[in-house]
């Protein structure tokens, strides 16, 4: 366990665990449901998946959890907190120093489902980032999933690193990258590898995330391989192989688990912005 004492920031963490779905936000009608399988889509999901998942949606949000359940901010609320509100002192000084102002975002935590600004956020999705909204969707048993379906060896550290990468989508979105990229007018495999360098981006943005804090004492030796190893859990080709048995690097979305995992080392290592520069690899 990573001494997250050490850090007193703590981000904007809403926690709708327990709530139902209409409560979490109203209902979605069929512009909602459409601007949910677009935005997955265009991050990389697959079709089966998403729909799968929006025809579940009513069974899933059935009440098995209740907001009583999630009163007051138990130790996952904190943690989430935590892990935000460190990713928020970082970005905000590298912001100052180039004259920007930094605008953090909101973490939404879930269950099962709920709503956001891109439509329904659910646990078939994974942990995501909407930039309609600027916020980051969260439902943490996903993490049993990697472990139990993905093989990753799991553990705080590593349920931090996907925090600090959807932190990066943001910092994409607020310096204006994530704009220049889906605005160009590319093929479908053109856009997969636009995709892939978005993706490894983030990883690198999470590794300096990991840098800037381990000066303060955060990791105990060794753990840092708990963010390395779900970096490279979610590589295209890991879930490819484990989903389908077969490997298909023209349809890769989100990157190789080997380049995953060293551009989140690339930032770690050098601590230095410049070093993601995925874009002119």
């Amino acid at each position: 366990m990573a001494n997250w004492g050490r850090i007193l920031s703590r981000g904007n963490v809403e926690d709708r665990r327990g709530m139902p779905l209409g409560i979490a936000g109203g209902g979605l009608g069929v512009v909602g449901v459409a601007l949910v399988i677009i935005f997955n889509l265009l991050n990389g999901g697959d079709i089966t998946d998403v729909l799968n998942g929006l025809q579940t949606i009513q069974v899933q949000t059935e009440q098995q959890y209740t907001q009583k359940d999630f009163e007051g901010a138990d130790s996952y609320e904190v943690f989430a907190s935590t892990v935000l509100g460190s990713t928020n002192d970082m970005w905000s000084r590298f912001f100052a120093e180039n004259n920007f102002t930094y605008d953090p975002p909101k973490l939404v935590l879930f269950r099962q489902a709920t709503q956001s600004g891109c439509g329904i956020a659910s646990s078939d999705v994974g942990p995501h980032y909407c930039p309609l909204d600027e916020v980051i969707y969260l439902d943490e048993t996903f993490f049993d999933e990697l472990r139990t379906r993905f093989g990753a060896q799991g553990g705080d550290v590593a349920e931090a690193y996907v925090i600090a990468h959807e932190v990066g989508h943001h910092v994409q979105n607020e310096l204006g990258i994530m704009e220049q990229v889906q605005s160009q007018q590319v093929s479908d495999q053109e856009a997969n590898d636009l995709s892939i360098k978005l993706e490894l981006q983030a990883d690198c943005f999470a590794g300096l995330w990991a840098y800037s804090v381990k000066d303060l004492g955060v990791f105990e030796p060794g753990e840092i391989t708990e963010a390395i190893d779900a970096a490279a859990a979610v590589g295209d080709d890991r879930i490819q192989q484990r989903v389908t048995g077969r490997i298909n690097p023209e349809t890769w979305t989100h990157g190789s688990s080997a380049e995953r995992s060293s551009w989140f080392n690339r930032g770690f290592e050098t601590g230095s912005v410049a070093q993601c520069n995925t874009f002119n690899q």
